[in-house]
């Protein structure tokens, strides 16, 4: 894989969620990730539900090689740790305690490897009175804040996908955090945990609500503030066809465009920021939006400065010029799904091989200089 980080060895215990969208995004960028999995059942075991059994569609599995182990194996575990003393980074998303009971917690890793950045990606931390329980993305939003901001006004909160967990809060800061390690390692000569919580990562993204809140500029109502759907200049609105555009007109100059564009002469509409005014205006601009399809409107206001763009599905995304403009979504396997990001210019990522272009595990333990017969026996050792 080409990318800026060519050359990095990381080792990815395999789970589900945010662990292995953190590893898809540092092998997306050129690292040689290794993922370390168990032996999978016919059922496919407890995960099956989110992980495909046509690894064609596990795109989160994309571009790195697979080393099945059954660490119950005499030497197993051994094994395992021989490899990771290779590798620059670990990562892992169990649940705390688990890779210590497993005999690969960062002490034994760090004996065999005092470079290694161990990085771990939890939903509560790795301390604190819930780093013991179960949870998922909806949970660990809940507790930061987050969750509660989101939805209309008078109704309950909305569930952003898993977004703002696992991958904004957890995966990406998970990746963040190892790269930093990394960095710091290079200096120092050691290795250290991070220690990624979801939770926190969660809080973290809303640092700027948090300033808004203690400003008395954020209302806790849902859906009466600015940027949650309370303003008439930055909504969703359904047209005549039944499809959606968003607008996100907040500068005076872009929403003075948005009406201009959108023919609003109403004086109602001259005081933007009149927050008691927002819930008419609103009404008046959804009745607006109603009078046309979205192609119309896209006709209308796309590429202006109106801060405006149509509500796409998955399958419209990809087809969009901008979108292909830019190569943001690449075929693999048949299977359509967005590209590495971001870009460089100078050691730019290279698209995912497909599943037939993945180098064997034996090969890239190989490069990662076991030899012959160890790699072969730690392959075989399922």
């Amino acid at each position: 894989m080409a990318g800026p980080l060519s050359g990095m060895k990381v080792v990815e215990m395999v789970g589900i969620g945010p662990a292995p969208f953190c590893a898809m995004v540092l092998s997306d960028l050129g690292a040689e990730v290794l993922r370390v999995d168990r032996p999978r059942t016919a059922a496919g075991g407890a995960t099956a539900h989110v992980i495909p059994a046509d690894p064609r569609f596990d795109l989160m599995a994309r571009g790195r090689a697979t080393l099945s182990v059954d660490l119950k194996r005499p030497g197993a575990v051994d094994s395992v740790l021989g490899v990771i003393e290779r590798a620059d980074a670990l990562i892992e998303g169990f649940r705390p305690g688990t890779m210590e009971r497993l005999g690969l917690g960062p002490e034994p890793c760090r004996e065999r490897n005092p470079r290694l950045v161990y990085g771990r990606m939890t939903g509560w931390g790795q301390h604190g009175p819930l780093s013991g329980a179960a949870g998922h993305d909806i949970n660990y939003i809940a507790i930061s804040g987050a969750l509660h901001a989101i939805g209309p006004r008078g109704a309950k909160p909305t569930i952003p996908l898993n977004y703002v967990g696992d991958f904004g809060g957890g995966a990406m800061l998970l990746a963040v955090g190892v790269l930093a390690a990394l960095l710091e390692a290079k200096g120092s000569g050691r290795g250290q945990v991070v220690d990624a919580a979801m939770s926190d990562g969660a809080a973290l993204l809303s640092t700027m609500m948090y300033g808004f809140a203690a400003n008395g500029w954020w209302n806790d109502e849902r859906g009466a503030n600015m940027l949650d759907g309370g303003a008439p200049f930055y909504d969703t609105y359904r047209c005549a066809d039944g499809r959606y555009v968003a607008v996100g007109a907040i500068e005076p100059q872009f929403y003075a465009t948005l009406r201009e564009r959108c023919g609003i002469t109403d004086p109602a509409f001259d005081e933007q920021m009149d927050r008691p005014a927002w819930p008419d205006l609103k009404e008046k601009i959804a009745a607006l939006f109603m009078t046309r399809t979205r192609d119309a409107w896209c006709a209308l206001l796309e590429g202006s400065d109106a801060c405006f763009a149509p509500v796409l599905d998955w399958n419209e995304a990809p087809r969009h010029a901008h979108n292909v403009a830019r190569s943001t979504f690449v075929e693999i396997d048949g299977v359509v799904q967005p590209a590495p990001a971001p870009r460089f210019d100078r050691t730019p990522a290279s698209k995912p091989p497909s599943i037939a272009e993945l180098p064997a595990a034996v090969d890239v333990l190989r490069r990662w200089g076991l030899d012959e017969s160890a790699a072969r026996r730690l392959v075989e050792s399922h």
